[in-house]
């Protein structure tokens, strides 16, 4: 009779439930990040984050050393009231979302970023390579 529970291979009822419940909330562990796309576009890298449903005000990046954290916060309430049958409801959506990201190998001073139709852009310029430093040795 277990085997015919759908996608499960567990031959113990307790065991198959305990782990729907793990992966019932393992599951949303993507929830809290966002998606981006990264591409490599010779001396710079493109960001492509997609933050629908933000503002631009809404959207912060942050430089500490070298990492480069995007985070968007999202707050709405609304209240709807029904006299005639004594409801009030309210409801609020907050939600709260983050990501980073290693930027050693970029030109920070010169990271570009705009907001659009959902999608937060960021040219981010690979720094160039430093010549070697070259001495002068003096003849004694």
């Amino acid at each position: 009779m277990f085997g015919l529970i759908p996608f499960a291979h567990e031959d113990n009822l307790f065991r198959y439930l305990d782990n729907m419940e793990k992966n019932f909330f393992t599951g949303f562990s993507d929830v809290s990040q966002f998606r981006c796309d990264i591409q490599d576009k010779g001396d710079n890298f493109l960001l492509e984050a997609e933050l629908p449903g933000f503002n631009k005000e809404d959207i912060s990046l942050d430089l500490k050393e070298n990492t480069l954290t995007i985070s968007a916060v999202h707050k709405d309430q609304s209240e709807e009231k029904d006299e005639k049958n004594g409801y009030v409801r309210r409801e609020r959506k907050i939600g709260s979302f983050s990501r980073s990201f290693d930027v050693s190998g970029i030109d920070v001073s010169k990271i570009d970023a705009e907001y659009t139709n959902g999608i937060l852009l960021l040219h981010l310029p690979k720094k160039l390579p430093e010549p070697p430093a070259s001495t002068t040795i003096t003849i004694r």
